[in-house]
């Protein structure tokens, strides 16, 4: 592999987000990418902080530039478990998900929701109501 020294381009997201929230649609649009965001920034900086390219990354990795490129984007592509696990080792960190309680949903009204039993083509549904 070529010696290849890793020049980050500055950006500014706090800045950016102020912005862009001013466009019409754009909240909506980034609220409902908002995991993807938040995973993206995350890997970024990971490789931000070892000093790798992608292309240093893809080799790690076992894989070309243009996946690792993919990996680094929001949009279609959904990688495995197994794809972030390879890709956090080659960046130098490990891979930590976490399920978080929703603050919307309290303990109350999740507790008391009534359940009600429709069958519906032979399948029993169960709908919740607050």
């Amino acid at each position: 592999m070529a010696d290849v020294k890793y020049k980050p381009v500055p950006h500014d997201h706090e800045t950016f987000l102020k912005k862009a929230l001013k466009r019409k649609g754009f909240r909506k649009a980034y609220t409902d990418l908002k995991e993807e965001y938040t995973l993206i920034r995350e890997m970024l900086s990971a490789r931000s902080r070892f000093g790798l390219t992608q292309e240093a990354v893809a080799e790690l990795m076992g894989t070309t530039k243009s996946a690792v490129s993919r990996l680094e984007s929001a949009g279609k592509h959904v990688p495995s478990l197994t794809t972030l696990k390879k890709y956090a080792q080659a960046v130098g960190c490990r891979l930590e998900i976490k399920l978080v309680p929703n603050p919307r949903l309290s303990k109350r009204s999740t507790g008391t929701a009534k359940k009600r039993a429709d069958r519906r083509d032979g399948t029993l549904f169960t709908s919740v109501t607050n």
